[in-house]
């Protein structure tokens, strides 16, 4: 709505402090009900993402190569935190990074020393290079519908 002017008087979106807000709030009311609140680095970015982590959020996300959702509404991030990084932020959060499943049972629980535990994204040196970029695919064009009845191709 904000990037095609839809509607007067739409933000970008919210501000950082909003944000934060949102994430306490949540962890207020949700309460005992909803155990795992969010913080998104593909939305929000890693930074602000750990510091979420002391506002109420109690799940830093997990390794997401080239995601396409938040990209595609605008997010500016979402090609590759490496796992190291991941669990470095949130250590420094002063919290103990663990590992879960979809359905958010406990799968490992990270030592402190445990970050030679190698994951082959860690050595990654260009994701976009490895992976490719969604957001050049969908800004290139290449690839973008043309409705044959709707366009006109010249003689």
């Amino acid at each position: 709505m904000y990037r095609r002017g839809l509607v007067p008087g739409v933000r970008p979106g919210a501000t950082g402090i909003e944000v934060v807000k949102m994430h306490a709030l949540a962890r207020l009311f949700l309460g005992p009900t909803f155990r795992n609140v969010q913080s998104s680095w593909v939305k929000e970015g890693p930074k602000l993402a750990q510091c979420l982590l002391a506002a109420g959020a109690n799940d830093m996300g997990g390794t997401l190569i080239n995601e396409s959702i938040s990209t595609s509404a605008g997010a500016g991030y979402g090609q590759l935190v490496p796992p190291a990084e991941l669990r470095r932020l949130i250590r420094d959060a002063g919290r103990i990074p663990a590992q879960r499943n979809t359905e958010y049972e406990l799968v490992r629980v990270y030592g402190a020393e445990e970050d030679a535990d190698d994951s082959p994204l860690d050595h990654i040196e260009d994701a976009e290079a490895r992976f490719g970029s969604y957001r050049k695919l969908a800004t290139s064009g290449q690839f973008r519908f043309l409705h044959p009845l709707r366009t006109s191709t010249p003689s």
